[in-house]
């Protein structure tokens, strides 16, 4: 990015790359996995996207990507567009969140440092931006051990799979075409 691009502020490209991101994390998101035992937990492995985008473009398109997308999926699964609202935000946050602990992923030139700097990143990003879902014990009446044990921890293990796994290829084959663009 240019110093006139600044991923904070909103542009025209970073306008794109959210709306392309979120269509992307919808159609690519209905192929899921349903996790028996929880609550509607899934493992997604379009859910990297999230991540990876709010780390290459910014809070801004992170956070779209993840809200925006999240409620596609839900609406495209025939849940409804808001069914689901607090975990779409929870998505947005990831997706934010990436944006803050990846910028130092980014400053990296050693190659094996900035992978496993976006790893770490993409894991944490998820960890707290899924926080957001303990509105459950509030929207739904659960107790926090079914949050917990059936919300929470379900959803970070596979989302933490997918993103441990695969932000970091993403990225890898991303940082080329980026040094090659000049951004």
């Amino acid at each position: 990015m240019s110093a006139t691009d600044t991923p904070r502020v909103l542009s025209s490209r970073i306008v794109v790359f959210s709306a392309v991101g979120a269509a992307l994390y919808a159609v690519l998101g209905l192929v899921s996995f349903a996790i028996p035992g929880t609550q509607l937990v899934a493992v997604r492995p379009a859910f990297a996207l999230v991540p990876f985008i709010g780390k290459r473009f910014g809070p801004i398109a992170g956070f779209f990507t993840g809200f925006v997308g999240n409620c596609m999926i839900d609406q495209l699964q025939g849940f409804g567009f808001l069914a689901f609202w607090n975990w779409s935000v929870a998505v947005g946050l990831v997706g934010a969140f990436s944006a803050v602990l990846g910028a130092k992923a980014l400053r990296h030139s050693n190659e094996v440092a900035r992978i496993a700097l976006t790893a770490v990143g993409a894991l944490v990003a998820t960890a707290a931006g899924l926080l957001f879902v303990i509105t459950d014990m509030f929207i739904q009446g659960i107790s926090f051990e079914t949050f917990l044990v059936g919300n929470y921890f379900p959803a970070l293990i596979s989302n933490g799979l997918a993103v441990v796994i695969l932000v970091p290829v993403l990225d890898a084959v991303w940082e080329p075409l980026s040094r090659q663009a000049g951004r």
